[in-house]
């Protein structure tokens, strides 16, 4: 297969023309039950619009808040998706997956912007800075994605997006809003939301707002309440646009606070993540094509400690990270039938990880412990991309993109020299001794073709090839001793990772089809199967049991980031059925399902974190103001693990939800029963329950959420 992957790529950057353009128009399954089946798009008319990939999915804002109006964790709401998967983090920090490949391989962008992580164990991923309810849009394009949505990744494209401006048709002042509150009665969680505008003819204000919180949850039957899962966040942002006759101007800046966010599958908490951004963009429309420029500036302090559950403790981890970010995007319509895209980005990282000593530990003193010096990551990258519709029934999107990726770092230390510290001093001065600046040269292509032979049935064929430089805890990362391992990481099994300086860049060759039918009125179904071949995949490789300062063994072991070959592939699911009524107003089966298989093909063994085939089935009734729904999820067991870090296998299961809404007078209440028979399970992407494992010393899987029954209160206004 690599043979012919080679062939299609050499081919594909052969004929690509050195301009070409993007396609997007902004706009998984779940591991915690809820969030209800999305409308699945089919392309009925027979017509075909280049730049409207049938394999990308989006969601409105109507469609997030009627899905599951209590989340808030933006990236589970996303696993109503097909095909898409979190894995276990904080109440508000899930992971997103996208047909296995994990969420630092994925293109996330917050308003365009990407948002770099600035932890070592991935709790402030980009999503948690976003709740679902001040959300207009969510687009997810698997797979092969346009190279102009963004360099440095392999697996796909996640684009959420606020507010877009509004302002007054009619000369007067235009004044709305919408606000939102809800209660979920596991683990007592509550918050709310709002969104207000104000606007003139040229001039307008969007204020979004939010504050949530929860208690840890209890899980299923008579497992008991699940540690280390309670959390708590508020997130603000302004912003101002103002349309004139040269286009539209747009500034916003926003502040994210987190006093604390429980992680039951890691040995740390975070204890406070504070974040503030501005942003910038300029929108404009003439003769010769369009012009779309941006730059933001973001700033984030985060810490990590030990919250209550996992037993009294002192171990601060201090980390601070700034980034900036500048895009200039072209759009030239060269004919009714071509057009072209070019971009150049720039996006610059920094960042510092050193951890405070701890007053009367002989192992974390007397020096402040040096994890990542003053690193730095910096990408500049350029883009064309072709865009051509050759007839009403197909359309074709053929891009190339280079990114250049610079890193480098200063020196390190470790806590002190004493003989209990010496596996750290020893890789201190191994790491200070090398040469650590690294330069990668990265090329991605990517073609999409899209056919409707007939008005009921529309193809789409994809190859990419795309490249992901390591990130700074992948390279960087330097500790060999128990403690200063088992710091790193995002995976959630407990297990200590150390960085390697000689990593290659990841490279992907990814094949796709999707096939839409609308073999009736009102029913319509999509498949979409893949395969993916990563080289150089940046997984793992033994080093050594983890032990106890007494030096007994542990359930843990040492692994060190190491390029292996990988491979994925599998197929993603959806159809629905209108029954009686319309889609809008009546009432409608809908199913999905999803099948990855992740292999490590260096050792032979399957990949971490792969989600068990999975299905879903719902039903959803609409008569005017009322809304009725419901749905059963089921997860088959999860066999294949990865020996290497101990996963855990988890029981298959299957959960019922139901939900009901009303709308009176502008005002929306909706009520759910999530996990309605308090089904006690296992998640199969969670990892192991760290936060229990050191209350109980009972190493186990993390569980799910049992029963909650949550309630929900929204207007606009």
């Amino acid at each position: 297969m690599y043979k012919h992957t080679r062939a299609l790529r050499a081919a594909l950057l052969a004929t690509c023309p050195l301009f070409a353009t993007g396609l997007f128009t902004p706009g998984a399954h779940a591991q915690d039950s809820g969030t209800a089946l999305p409308a699945v798009d089919v392309e009925t008319t027979g017509e075909v619009t280049a730049g409207s990939p049938l394999a990308a999915t989006s969601l409105s804002s109507a469609d997030l808040k009627a899905s599951d109006p209590t989340s808030t964790d933006t990236a589970r709401v996303l696993t109503s998706i097909p095909g898409v998967s979190v894995n276990s983090g904080g109440g508000f920090s899930s992971m997103p997956v996208i047909r296995g490949l994990s969420e630092q391989r994925i293109k996330v962008l917050v308003d365009g912007q990407p948002i770099d992580a600035a932890c070592p164990n991935d709790m402030n991923s980009p999503l948690s800075y976003t709740v679902p309810q001040t959300l207009s849009s969510v687009s997810v394009i698997p797979g092969v994605a346009p190279v102009s949505m963004g360099g440095d990744n392999i697996g796909g494209v996640i684009a959420v997006s606020g507010p877009e401006p509004r302002f007054s048709t009619d000369g007067t002042l235009l004044l709305t809003g919408e606000a939102s509150a809800f209660y979920r009665s596991n683990g007592d969680g509550f918050g709310g939301a709002v969104t207000l505008t104000a606007a003139g003819t040229n001039l307008s204000a969007t204020y979004t707002g939010s504050y949530t919180q929860s208690d840890n949850y209890k899980d299923g039957g008579s497992m008991g309440t699940v540690r280390s899962t309670e959390y708590a966040k508020t997130d603000h942002a302004l912003a101002l646009a103002w349309q004139n006759a040269a286009g539209l101007w747009e500034i916003k800046g926003g502040y994210h606070f987190s006093p604390y966010e429980g992680f039951a599958n890691q040995w740390m908490d975070m204890t406070s993540n504070k974040s503030w951004f501005v942003q910038g963009r300029y929108r404009g429309v003439f003769d010769w094509g369009n012009v779309d420029l941006s730059a933001s500036y973001r700033d984030t302090d985060h810490e990590m400690n030990f919250l209550a559950d996992k037993l009294p403790g002192d171990m601060p981890m201090n980390t601070q990270v700034h980034t900036f970010t500048s895009a200039a995007k072209f759009e030239l319509p060269l004919s009714k039938r071509d057009t072209v895209k070019l971009g150049l980005e720039y996006h610059h990282q920094w960042l510092d990880d050193y951890w405070p000593p701890v007053e009367g530990s002989a192992m974390m003193s007397p020096n402040t412990f040096v994890n990542i010096n003053a690193a730095h990551r910096n990408r500049i990258g350029a883009y064309a991309e072709w865009q051509a519709q050759w007839s009403d029934t197909l359309s074709s999107v053929v891009g190339v993109r280079y990114d250049r990726v610079e890193m480098n770092t200063g020196d390190v230390q470790p806590y002190g020299t004493s003989m209990m510290q010496m596996a750290d001093v020893m890789a201190a001065n191994a790491f200070n001794a090398i040469d650590r600046n690294r330069n990668d040269n990265n090329w991605n292509g990517s073609a999409i073709v899209t056919w409707a032979p007939v008005d009921s049935v529309s193809v789409e064929l994809g190859y990419a090839h795309k490249t992901r430089s390591p990130n700074i805890y992948e390279r960087y990362s330097w500790g060999r001793g128990t403690m200063a391992s088992r710091m790193i990481g995002w995976f959630g099994d407990g297990n200590g990772y150390v960085g390697n300086p000689d990593l290659k860049p990841e490279r992907a060759d990814t094949v796709s089809a999707t096939l839409s039918l609308a073999p009736a009125q009102g029913v319509s179904l999509k498949v979409s199967p893949y395969y993916t071949h990563v080289n150089d995949y940046i997984d793992a490789v033994y080093v050594q049991d983890l032990l106890t300062p007494m030096g007994m063994p542990t359930d843990f072991v040492q692994l060190q980031f190491a390029n292996l070959d990988a491979e994925f592939y599998g197929v993603d699911v959806s159809g629905e059925a209108v029954l009686a009524g319309t889609r809008e107003n009546g009432t409608v089966v809908r199913a999905s399902l999803a099948w990855v298989h992740g292999e490590n093909l260096t050792e032979h063994l399957p990949l971490y974190h792969q989600m068990p085939l999975n299905a879903k089935l719902g039903v959803a009734h609409r008569t005017g103001a009322l809304e009725l729904g419901g749905e059963v999820e089921w997860v088959d067991r999860k066999d294949r693990v990865d020996p290497r870090r101990n996963e855990p296998e988890t029981a298959s299961y299957a959960l019922v939800n139901l939900r009901a809404a009303y709308t009176l007078a502008g005002w929306r209440l909706s009520v759910e029963a999530q996990n309605l028979f308090d089904k006690g399970y296992y998640l199969p992407l969670g990892g192991v329950s760290i936060g229990d494992y050191k209350a109980t010393s009972d190493l186990r899987p993390v569980p799910g959420m049992g029963r909650s029954i949550n309630v929900g209160l929204s207007t606009k206004f």
